[in-house]
């Protein structure tokens, strides 16, 4: 052990160092180098004290600590890093924790988000907002005090996301009553699965939403897929549409469930992490049924680990849109007083060699050159010699685009027309699973859209009918009996769903 500026030296905390050592390099050239550095560092590290002392002493307004280096000093330094180092302040690291066990503060309450407008679906079951009396339907006017009918889309989500934050004062306007209600509720802590939506799709073929990746997740999908038939599916349609990611574990608990034992997941390579290799361990017991996966531009991370490792064995059909290209190692460092750092430490790498990490400006992150140019060639090849393509996120075996928007059925979603038709309509008349549209039903709703100056020609009326049909019934569904059941339906339509289907039993 020697000790150099007050700092102890152990080499079996620097293996390099160890490594020169065995090699005979004078130690006097290796202690000078490490000196070196160590005045290096106390040199810029002066720099900085200098400049927050000008800085607390002139700045024209006071200037706490906390704000200097939380909110400029070590965020200015990650900044040049890459687009995925971050501080965390205490606040922000708790949320952080919290996420990771899928705990989030809410109402309870799932609703349909509209340009000045939000309307209740569903309540569920014991939450602040079932309790308090909300129901479908409901129409919310204001929150706070604040008056929704004059924020757009992006000021009203994130006026929602705040609320759930602390007791929020609701205002509400309820179908057939002329009044205003009041409401006052106080969120509390709600475990969210990260399998959201489980049906069959088609007979025998199943199909799971899968939002996240969190503690749980590997077991709610062994779970979810035993509810629908466990090995006796025919199919199983995996979505990973807008999942961000999450944790690693799930992802690799979640390939294991479908990839022989022994195969590999991913590898994992950065500067200062050993190099290292994650394979379905030796005793899973994977399904054999065919498989396709969903992704799309906002699926990432984790999603794209397993959707990667099962299109490189040739295990799935991917199906949908290229993905966000986010295979960067977070390792995230408590520090003192409660705050946190993650900071990207390697790379991932699908088992054919394809690096998940899509390149980004090596200009603008100048120290992050480990990620800039993380594959030097663009073609790979999956178990039976199929070229999948490199260079960063994961691209469908099958592209598929959701369906286009036309202008009549903007202007339809715009004005909430659906959803306040399906309001009116749940308020009079009992629905039942067994609810199809009628032509009658059709005629009332044609009144009420040009009640509502809304009068399409001819041609664009039948050219949206079965748009139209299927939108309906998602909505009366939504209200009277779920946002589940309003997804089956929504899923009858969807072009991405109904390809993989269409794959998975041509396989």
């Amino acid at each position: 052990m020697k000790t150099i500026h007050g700092e102890s030296l152990c080499f079996e905390r620097f293996p390099r160092l160890a490594g020169l050592m065995s090699r005979s390099i004078p130690v006097l050239f290796l202690l000078a180098s490490f000196a070196s550095a160590q005045d290096d560092l106390e040199h810029q590290v002066k720099r900085v004290t200098e400049a927050f002392a000008l800085v607390q002493q002139n700045a024209a307004d006071p200037v706490s600590a906390e704000q200097i280096f939380y909110q400029g000093v070590i965020p200015g330094m990650l900044r040049r890093l890459d687009p995925h180092s971050v501080f965390f302040d205490p606040q922000q690291f708790e949320q952080l924790k919290q996420l990771e066990t899928s705990t989030r503060k809410g109402f309870g309450s799932i609703v349909s988000v509209l340009p000045g407008r939000v309307v209740v679906l569903q309540t569920l079951p014991g939450t602040p907002s079932a309790r308090s009396g909300m129901s479908p339907g409901d129409e919310i006017v204001a929150i706070n005090n604040y008056r929704l009918d004059r924020l757009d889309l992006d000021q009203l989500i994130g006026l929602l996301q705040e609320s759930r934050q602390q007791p929020a004062h609701l205002v509400i306007r309820r179908p057939g009553s002329s009044g205003l209600l009041d409401f006052t509720l106080t969120p509390e802590e709600m475990q969210q699965p990260s399998v959201e939506r489980l049906f069959l799709v088609k007979p025998g073929i199943g199909y799971l939403r899968v939002a996240s990746f969190d503690e749980q997740t590997g077991a709610q999908i062994k779970e979810a897929i035993e509810k629908l038939g466990g090995g006796k599916l025919k199919g199983l349609v995996l979505d990973l549409r807008n999942n961000p990611g999450g944790l690693l574990t799930s992802a690799l608990e979640t390939a294991g469930l479908f990839l022989k034992p022994g195969s590999s997941i991913l590898t994992v390579r950065g500067r200062a992490v050993p190099e290292k290799e994650e394979k379905v361990p030796a005793d899973d017991k994977p399904y054999d049924f065919p498989l396709a996966v969903l992704i799309n531009g906002k699926s990432a991370s984790a999603s794209e680990i397993v959707a990667g490792a099962l299109q490189d064995h040739d295990r799935a059909v991917i199906v949908g849109e290229p993905s966000f290209g986010k295979g960067l190692v977070q390792s995230v460092f408590p520090l003192a007083d409660s705050t946190g750092l993650a900071l990207t430490t390697a790379l991932y790498y699908t088992p054919s060699g394809r690096s998940i990490q899509k390149p980004f400006d090596a200009t603008q992150f100048a120290l992050g050159a480990v990620a800039a140019h993380p594959n030097e060639k663009s073609d790979f090849r999956t178990d039976k010699g199929r070229i999948v393509r490199g260079g960063g996120g994961i691209m469908p075996d099958e592209v598929v685009y959701p369906a286009p928007v036309t202008p009549f059925r903007e202007v339809l979603e715009a004005s909430g027309s659906f959803t306040s038709f399906a309001t009116e309509y749940t308020q009079k008349n009992k629905v039942t699973g067994s609810f199809d549209i009628t032509p009658a039903l059709l005629d009332d709703f044609r009144v009420f859209l040009a009640e509502r100056r809304i009068e399409p020609s001819l041609a664009e009326w039948s050219s949206e009918l079965d748009f139209i049909r299927s939108r309906l019934k998602t909505e009366i569904f939504n209200q009277s009996l779920g946002v589940e059941k309003g997804d089956e339906v929504e899923a009858q339509r969807d072009p991405q769903i109904q390809r993989a289907v269409e794959l998975i039993t041509a396989r």
